[in-house]
């Protein structure tokens, strides 16, 4: 409870160089002690709490909690905050407990702010037609259903009609500051939120946004940053003097070294750093690390681009309004160049320049390179590229997400319906191709590409041990470690969980999911039936079904393969696949070890031992990046080759002790 001051406490606090435009209107807690309140200017209500606590600063400089040097305009002080040297004022905030603010130049909620919710921002399309309306807890789902559905009218329109209702309810002429707060040498904040634990340092100027930081992931914004028109979710970091404007930044998310983001999405686990995106769709794992590297007018996820990576959404005719998709796991080398339009297909590695408007999209784990001035497609060829699989196996572990609600449903599987019903496709296409224009052709036309012959027939290849590997794995995971009775029993086993699944299955920036889970989805949107909330739970509830719905897709696959129904279904049946799959698994594994080896070659030595003769280049080479048969990678290969043999002995095992 607040209660005015005392007669002694007002006329200390003028003694102390204190002034109000109406004393009446400061009020203060029990406990106060107006010895930490000095040359303060007073203006509108203002409530003091009490100041008990000291603050070490670095190197051990204590000082005591309070109010000093400051103008404060309609102003709630929480307990034991220390705020000193407010060079021009601090106006219609309400500031949590323990917060500290020192040397900084204006903190105001001029008129009635939605704290960067409502921000429309116009990804992929520069000229507009795809602006998504961000706020607080926006997952990269429900943008991208936001961004690519703008066909489907009534959802857009019911979608924004919700959105614009949160925004309605964040309106207000008083900010906030959490508690445990640290702002310290900034320069302009205007119509900014600010939650728990946030640390802002040196920030040169913020204006109209939220800072979503929390006790279990703090927020921090370091010196130089300026961001405008915003929203910051939990455990982002954003340093070195990053321009961020029209942006929605998601969980976990690290920018510095002087990017500069406008107009773009970013969501879990993105990383920008030295280069420049514009109205990107960056859904969870967008990562560009280098200077001169632009991402503009794209959707990408799990990207990884390279030092000068490029893209072009003007073709000087129109304006730029082009756009292009590279599907997660793309990767783009140095120097690289891909003209708008364009799609990438998934874990797609791109070098060169790229002109003609390919879309690869029906043929994931490729190469697409530049072959004097042509775009040459190598089908399936990162199935066997070990830095495929070291990204697959690192994104987890990379994952900054601290807080306890995770806002995006990522998946992360290499192998899933998504790539696999590609690759059933591929094949199919890639052996049209060859039936079409002859089996002896050099090379083959598609889809704005060039395919040698010779690359085809690997192809078709690769992906059909790709999908054994697959279909092998969800076999093997359905039928598990515990014995089975009978084959009756087994079959039981195999039936799926649901019905849901085996039609086509999309990758919703990071959600794997049936594509008749999402149109269901849109369907009660529309209807009318669902909330933001009620939205969010259904991604959450998909991504926690996707193992059950991947077996009904699996299933689905290996009964078209046996050409039989479950009933008739035998343990030879189960013995061909998983025999298959054991193949398939040790060969891809030993294209994985092979590769491996190409980065302890010869020519991978070159500049070790620089004075020294042969052998002290090896013990060079070896002391920086240690032996091939010691290296972690490769071995852990190898024991995946002797895992998965065992797995796939024992479950053959199990199935030959049931009783048939």
């Amino acid at each position: 409870m607040y209660r005015q001051l005392t007669i002694e406490e007002r006329e200390q606090l003028q003694h102390q160089g204190c002034t109000a435009t109406d004393w009446d209107a400061v009020e203060v807690v029990e406990g106060f002690e107006a010895i930490y309140v000095q040359n303060v200017a007073f203006s509108g209500k203002v409530r003091l709490g009490r100041f008990e606590r000291s603050f070490v600063q670095p190197g051990g400089f204590e000082v005591h909690s309070g109010v000093y040097h400051a103008r404060l305009h309609n102003v709630t002080i929480g307990d034991d905050c220390y705020i000193d040297r407010i060079h021009n004022y601090i106006a219609n905030y309400e500031i949590g407990d323990d917060v500290f603010i020192e040397n900084t130049n204006l903190i105001v909620v001029d008129g009635e702010a939605m704290f960067g919710n409502g921000v429309r921002v116009p990804v992929m399309n520069e000229s507009g037609g795809r602006e998504v309306p961000i706020y607080d807890n926006l997952s990269a789902h429900l943008a991208y259903i936001l961004t690519l559905y703008r066909h489907e009218y009534e959802l857009i329109a019911k979608l924004e009609n919700l959105i614009d209702e949160y925004v309605e309810e964040q309106k207000s002429d008083v900010g906030k500051i959490g508690n445990n707060v640290h702002i310290v040498n900034c320069g302009t904040i205007k119509n900014v939120r600010i939650g728990d634990c946030a640390t802002l340092g040196g920030v040169s100027k913020l204006k109209n946004g939220s800072i979503n930081s929390n006790c279990h992931a703090p927020v921090h914004i370091g010196s130089g940053v300026k961001c405008n028109d915003f929203i910051l979710c939990s455990g982002v970091d954003i340093t070195d003097s990053t321009l961020v404007s029209r942006c929605f930044v998601g969980q976990g998310t690290v920018m510095g070294k002087h990017y500069s983001a406008l107009d773009s999405l970013f969501f879990s686990n993105c990383q920008g750093f030295h280069g420049e995106a514009t109205a990107i769709f960056a859904g969870p794992y967008t990562v560009s690390h280098h200077k001169s590297s632009l991402l503009i007018a794209g959707m990408y996820s799990f990207l990884n681009a390279g030092s000068g990576s490029n893209q072009s959404n003007h073709m000087y005719k129109l304006g730029p309004i082009h756009q292009g998709m590279a599907e997660r796991g793309s990767k783009t080398t140095s120097d690289s160049y891909i003209l708008w339009p364009a799609r990438i297909g998934a874990f797609t590695l791109v070098m060169g320049r790229h002109t003609k408007h390919s879309d690869t999209s029906e043929l994931p784990f490729s190469y697409l390179i530049e072959n004097a001035t042509e775009s040459y497609l190598v089908p399936g060829v990162n199935l066997r590229s070990v830095g495929t699989v070291r990204d697959a196996q690192k994104w987890p572990k990379r994952d900054n997400r601290k807080d306890l609600v995770k806002i995006d449903q990522i998946n992360f599987n290499l192998l899933s319906p998504y790539t696999i019903q590609k690759m059933y496709r591929a094949v199919a296409l890639l052996k049209g191709i060859q039936q079409m224009a002859g089996a002896n052709n050099e090379v083959y036309s598609y889809q704005n590409c060039r395919i040698k012959n010779s690359s085809l027939v690997r192809g078709v290849e690769l992906y059909e041990m790709a999908i054994t590997k697959f279909l092998g794995n969800s076999l093997i995971s359905r039928i598990g470690k515990e014995p089975i009775k009978t084959i009756q029993d087994l079959r039981d086993k195999l039936l799926p969980t649901y019905t849901i699944g085996s039609g086509e299955w999309l990758d919703v920036s990071g959600l794997i999911a049936p594509q008749s889970e999402i149109d269901g989805l849109v369907k009660d949107i529309v209807a009318g039936s669902l909330s933001l909330k009620d939205i969010e739970q259904q991604f959450a509830v998909m991504h926690k079904n996707y193992y059950d719905y991947e077996w009904t897709w699996a299933y689905d696959k290996l009964l078209k393969y046996w050409n039989k129904s479950i009933d008739k279904v035998t343990i030879d049946d189960l013995v061909v696949v998983i025999e298959a799959w054991k193949k398939a698994v040790v060969a891809l594994d030993k294209m994985l070890y092979n590769d491996a080896k190409k980065e302890f070659d010869l020519n991978s030595k070159t500049g070790f031992g620089v004075d020294g003769d042969e052998s002290v280049r090896m013990r060079d080479f070896e002391s920086v990046r240690g032996s091939f048969e010691e290296n972690p990678f490769v071995k852990e290969c190898l024991q995946h080759i002797e895992r998965k043999t065992k797995l796939g002995n024992d479950t053959i095992e199990l199935l030959k002790n049931i009783c048939i």
